[in-house]
């Protein structure tokens, strides 16, 4: 059962979540990223708590619901999905879906109550952000609203899944949401909505044999790939406006445009193909991860002030 969880929880992506967290609170709270005047500087037993905490959720609980969720109520379409049953995603057993949708829910709980009573009242817009994150998450997938279903919001969902963490960890540490911090954001939305919509065009065929709409499925693979890299390459230019070394940012959506770029006249009967440069995206994930981080530590260099000796 514990390893059935963890596949479902896609351990590949659980740093996609975490990391956006992590990183805003800690440039938040380190001087990194401009703070409202009634926030505390420096860390104490509060910030840390929250630090780990919250690292903690989006590393792993969160990825459970978000995908545990999508895992059980995906079972048909999964079936016929050649791609499912690995790091791609788990292929549940019927016999573990209550099982999955049990620890979906009941594993955040502790961690959210957490997060609400540690942060208090002060913090009063981060829960207005938790509770669209959660929303989002369970939206995507759960019966009644599905919105995985509904051709463009399931990309707008999708990215709220993944920008909504960041957002929660700079409100949590209460940053300014000037015109940088916006541009930023918005451009993790759009990388967010394209990198959604290149991976629903592997799965046309699958998802229409299973009664299941998505972008590419009503729009075809050629369209959606195309603005799939129109997507990357715009949330480029909006890096362009954030304080230095923000902009080097910009360069690091080429890669990904240049991944999509080959499926751009694909039709619908060859986009299972796209598969391939789905799981390149996975891998660059991480050279991207490693190299954001690298200009992350650059930027709180240069922003920290550094204290006058003493000696």
């Amino acid at each position: 059962m514990i390893r059935a969880l963890l596949l479902s929880s896609r351990p590949l992506s659980w740093v996609n979540t975490a990391f956006p967290f992590a990183a805003a609170y800690i440039l938040s709270i380190t001087g990194g990223a401009d703070r409202g005047a009634d926030t505390a500087s420096g860390w104490d037993a509060r910030t840390i708590a929250l630090a780990v905490i919250g690292t903690l959720f989006f590393l792993v609980p969160y990825n459970l619901t978000m995908y545990g969720i999508n895992d059980v109520f995906d079972y048909e379409s999964d079936l016929r999905n050649p791609r499912k049953g690995g790091v791609e995603g788990a292929l549940l057993d019927k016999r573990m879906h209550r099982a999955t949708i049990a620890a979906s829910t009941a594993l955040p709980g502790p961690f959210v109550v957490a997060l609400l009573v540690i942060g208090g009242l002060d913090a009063w817009p981060s829960w207005i952000v938790l509770v669209i994150s959660l929303f989002a998450v369970v939206a995507y997938s759960a019966p009644g609203m599905r919105f995985k279903e509904r051709p463009l919001l399931d990309s707008i969902t999708s990215s709220t899944h993944f920008v909504s963490p960041a957002v929660y960890g700079f409100a949590l540490a209460g940053a300014q949401f000037d015109g940088r911090l916006v541009a930023l954001l918005a451009a993790f939305f759009l990388w967010g909505m394209a990198s959604h919509a290149f991976g629903a065009v592997q799965d046309i065929e699958a998802d229409r044999e299973g009664g299941i709409g998505s972008v590419a499925t009503v729009i075809g693979a050629k369209a959606t790939v195309r603005a799939s890299l129109v997507a990357y390459l715009f949330g480029g230019a909006l890096l362009l406006a954030t304080d230095w070394p923000g902009p080097l940012a910009a360069l690091l959506v080429l890669p990904y445009a240049a991944n999509v770029a080959p499926w751009w006249n694909v039709a619908d009967a060859d986009a299972a193909g796209a598969n391939r440069g789905w799981r390149r995206f996975l891998w660059l994930n991480f050279v991207t991860g490693f190299l954001v981080t690298m200009l992350l530590i650059w930027y709180a260099v240069i922003r920290t002030p550094i204290a006058p000796c003493s000696c």
